[in-house]
């Protein structure tokens, strides 16, 4: 999940929200009172949001920048101006340089 800085004015900040840390911290202590039962669903259940907390920044901001292009129907080169321009239509408050890094974090870090 992301979100802008700014509401009302392109910005350069775009906020990554991370909850899949609270998330297992909550499996871990659900985990620990569960009964034998509950235990192998809970913990494919941890692993899973484990695995999410490992994943890089720059590598959910990749697939954040792949959905808005998909959502605007954009099928070319990641890397090209068309891309870069499509993820700006997409997003109308991303500022060129915004823009620019997250197009950067897309081509580092491929589908």
């Amino acid at each position: 999940m992301t979100g802008f800085l700014s509401w009302d004015k392109k910005t350069d900040a775009v906020l990554l929200i991370r909850e899949a840390d609270t998330i297992a911290s909550a499996l871990r202590d659900t985990l620990a009172e569960a009964t034998p039962a509950e235990r192998p669903g809970l913990r494919r259940a941890l692993a899973l949001a484990e695995a999410a907390a490992a994943v890089p920044e720059a590598a959910l901001r990749a697939g954040w920048v792949r959905t808005r292009l998909a959502a605007v129907e954009f099928t070319e080169d990641i890397a090209s101006i068309a891309a870069l321009k499509a993820l700006r239509q997409a997003e109308p408050r991303l500022s060129l340089l915004a823009a620019t890094q997250l197009q950067k974090d897309a081509v580092a870090h491929p589908a």
